[in-house]
């Protein structure tokens, strides 16, 4: 068993199973430093942090660390498009060549904007092989994109776009925000300038080198068995180089063995490289939870998130290999992954266990973040935190 974490923060009385299960993720789980933050009906209820950041636990995690917390920022590329949705600068349904001309290549002139964002597109991996770390180069990584035939009739099925939904959807908020007011802006800038600077939200894609200090390391154990590119021997079919280039192509682009470094840190890889405190991770998701505006701040309408909260996609999941739901762009619960009781939930989990998500009918809005990689389907460290909470309600 793992010595006892310290754990710091606060924590109302109505939520001690929180505090509870927060500490047991150290003693029984083997956490490294994790933070846990709970808003509920606009009022911050749990803001809890604790362990370390970094490996050899020699530095305690402090209230404003920082970490990756990899696909969480699906969801905040998300909310970039629907803020354009929202403003009218961006149609759902017109094609995404309509906004970015040279995608219409190799039979995607009729992909859709909903289409990118409900993970139906075809377009989870690049076939051509990238050179190494190419996932640092916004051009080269579009510019693949955008040439790239799709795996499978768009439209017809749906597959997570690991690693590719950022750059595909952060693409078009790129090309739409350039021809709005203060255009001409990165996704990661467009996210800053509008949602989380505007919120005062601790969350960034395109990390300053003034925070790097307060990130904390990642720890990426061997045990969980990622095979690094150049391991695979033998011939592999085309659903399984879909599956592999999804993760692998180009090298590093899950964030392995480069997680750590200020060039990832630095980079705008919006699918995986989102650093954030739970804090800023659940502010976010108050503003949603109240309907897109909070303390005067509009980050989306109410009809639009209403829609990105339905159910766009369900069902087997060709890139997974295993059943998935998405609304536009967020997560949605399924009965064998629930996030809670209520409908309507929606948000992401990352890898490793993060997670954020609203529950408008509870009005909860929740962000976990940790810094040790663990099982990225059935994590125990956020289960055990969402069931505590869904027992103090």
């Amino acid at each position: 068993m793992a010595a006892v974490a310290l754990i710091e923060g606060t924590c109302d009385a109505r939520f001690t199973a929180i505090r509870d299960g927060f500490a047991a993720n150290f003693a029984e789980h083997g956490e490294f430093g994790a933070a846990v933050t709970i808003v509920l009906d606009g009022r911050t209820v749990v803001d809890l942090w604790g362990g370390h950041v970094d490996a050899a636990r020699s530095s305690p995690w402090q209230r404003d660390t920082l970490v990756d917390v990899f696909s969480v920022g699906k969801a905040f590329t998300t909310l970039c498009a629907l803020l354009l949705v929202h403003r009218g600068l961006l149609d759902l349904d017109a094609s995404v060549a309509r906004y970015w001309r040279e995608f219409a290549e190799a039979g995607k002139e009729a992909i859709t904007v909903r289409q990118l964002l409900c993970h139906q597109a075809g377009l989870p991996a690049v076939r051509r092989q990238l050179a190494d770390n190419a996932m640092f180069d916004w051009r080269v990584m579009t510019e693949a994109l955008a040439v790239e035939r799709p795996w499978w009739q768009p439209g017809t099925r749906h597959g997570y776009h690991v690693n590719t939904f950022g750059f595909l959807v952060g693409e078009v908020v790129r090309r739409v925000s350039t021809g709005a007011p203060g255009g001409s802006r990165s996704l990661g800038t467009f996210l800053r300038d509008e949602i989380t600077g505007p919120l005062a939200a601790d969350v960034h894609i395109g990390l300053a080198a003034s925070d790097e200090a307060r990130v904390a390391e990642f720890v990426w154990l061997p045990e969980l068995g990622v095979v690094p590119p150049g391991l695979v021997t033998q011939p592999l079919t085309d659903a399984q180089r879909m599956a592999y280039n999804t993760y692998f192509n180009p090298r590093g682009l899950s964030g392995h063995d480069v997680v750590n470094t200020s060039e990832w840190r630095r980079a705008e890889i919006p699918s995986a490289n989102a650093h954030a405190t739970a804090r800023g991770v659940a502010r976010v998701y108050s503003a949603l939870c109240a309907g897109g505006t909070l303390d005067g701040v509009e980050i989306a309408g109410r009809d639009v998130l209403r829609e990105a909260a339905t159910v766009h996609s369900d069902g087997l999941d060709a890139v997974l290999d295993r059943p998935s739901r998405f609304g536009l762009g967020f997560q949605l619960p399924r009965p064998e992954r629930a996030i809670g009781p209520n409908p309507g939930v929606f948000g992401h989990f990352g890898a490793g266990g993060s997670v954020g998500f609203a529950d408008p009918v509870a009005g909860v809005a929740f962000g976990y973040v940790m810094n040790r990689m663990g099982p990225r389907w059935h994590n125990p460290t956020n289960r055990g935190l969402i069931d505590a909470l869904y027992s103090c309600l």
